[in-house]
């Protein structure tokens, strides 16, 4: 009980650090304990009648003003980005700034009202206590900023890994069935006494297929020229399956580009099997699906088009299953909002058009 008690007072907190519903109370709450820590300075008291007020607000307004350019800008731009040197040297410039800013406004606005007997003694001091007040704030507002980095990059490491483990069973289910490899036997067994080289090659193509499932899309990262392989495996299986399909792939993976580049494995695998799925014509005409690969300032663009049949109406929601909802939400994960996807239904054709940075 003790221990159930804790764990969700230290998911409360954690929440509170992170989520967006707390945003505006969490701000409110930094923005009242700030004042409150500059309210028992002594340096505003060096001033006489309400002007000590004003001097207060004036350094208060520079000092937060400070904190969240650190928080906004300089944080996000260089030190998640790991230019810690730039990042430095531009907070001790804002830093320097801020306090020239609040000595510049000490002089010229509020020297008149200073009480004399101290107008000396605290010029150094007031200085000091600039310097200590603002190391401190700084700081403390860094590393909630890092921690709330953190707690989010936890978050989606965990969610990633769910979905991923669920998208690896339904691949599983989906792909290496009994009925799939079934149907792959018996065209192999017929092609056997039809054409026994033909059944050799479909027999080495069904072992790299059913290889890359079993073995090297378990690693987090796999080369792109192995998924397309893969792919490539996947279609020529298809492809004996339906006498009127064709495919497709144009990539250059003799390229050095495409050699060193990784991707996360089964990433276009959804795209392609509702390509193929949905290529089906029951006129027997000829049903195609065409896909592109290519690295371009270090952008994979990946684009898949299949034909649909004219005389058959499918909705959009059969392109927007649970399949798709987790690749779409996959790609979330892993690349934030630095990937792009756009998905167009025609009157003939179906085109998924993707972009990741790699």
């Amino acid at each position: 009980m003790k221990y159930s008690t804790l764990k969700f007072k230290e998911t409360l907190v954690m929440d509170f650090l992170v989520e967006d519903r707390f945003k505006f109370r969490r701000h409110l709450l930094f923005l009242i304990f700030f004042f409150f820590l500059l309210y028992s300075a002594r340096f505003w008291h060096w001033y006489s009648g309400i002007q000590q007020y004003y001097v207060l607000l004036f350094v208060y307004s520079i000092l937060i003003t400070m904190v969240y350019i650190n928080i906004y800008i300089l944080v996000p731009r260089f030190f998640f980005k790991a230019r810690y040197i730039t990042y430095l040297i531009l907070l001790v410039l804002l830093g320097f700034a801020g306090l020239n800013m609040i000595s510049y406004g000490f002089r010229f606005f509020f020297e008149d009202f200073r009480v004399q007997n101290i107008r000396k003694a605290g010029e150094k001091g007031s200085v000091y206590e600039g310097i200590l007040m603002c190391v401190p704030i700084i700081l403390t507002t860094t590393t909630v900023k890092l921690l709330q980095k953190w707690i989010n990059d936890t978050k989606r490491i965990a969610e990633l890994n769910n979905l991923t483990l669920q998208m690896e069973l339904n691949e599983l289910r989906n792909q290496i069935n009994p009925h799939f490899l079934f149907n792959m036997l018996n065209n192999v067994k017929a092609l056997t006494r039809t054409d026994p080289e033909k059944a050799s090659a479909v027999i080495v193509k069904l072992s790299e297929f059913l290889r890359y499932q079993l073995y090297e899309n378990g690693e987090e990262k796999t080369l792109l020229v192995s998924e397309i392989d893969f792919l490539s495996n996947f279609l020529n299986l298809e492809k004996i399956r339906r006498e009127n399909f064709s495919f497709d792939i144009t990539a250059e993976t003799e390229s050095r580009t495409l050699k060193s580049t990784f991707i996360p494995p089964n990433l276009f695998t959804t795209f392609v099997e509702n390509a193929v799925k949905h290529s089906v014509d029951i006129s027997d005409k000829v049903c195609y699906v065409k896909i592109e690969i290519n690295v371009k300032d270090k952008i994979l663009h990946f684009i898949c088009t299949n034909s649909m049949n004219q005389s058959l109406t499918v909705s959009n929601a059969n392109y927007s299953g649970l399949g798709l909802a987790n690749i779409k939400r996959r790609l979330e994960l892993l690349y934030g909002n630095t990937f792009s996807l756009e998905i167009n239904s025609g009157e003939k054709e179906y085109t998924v058009n993707l972009k990741i940075p790699v």
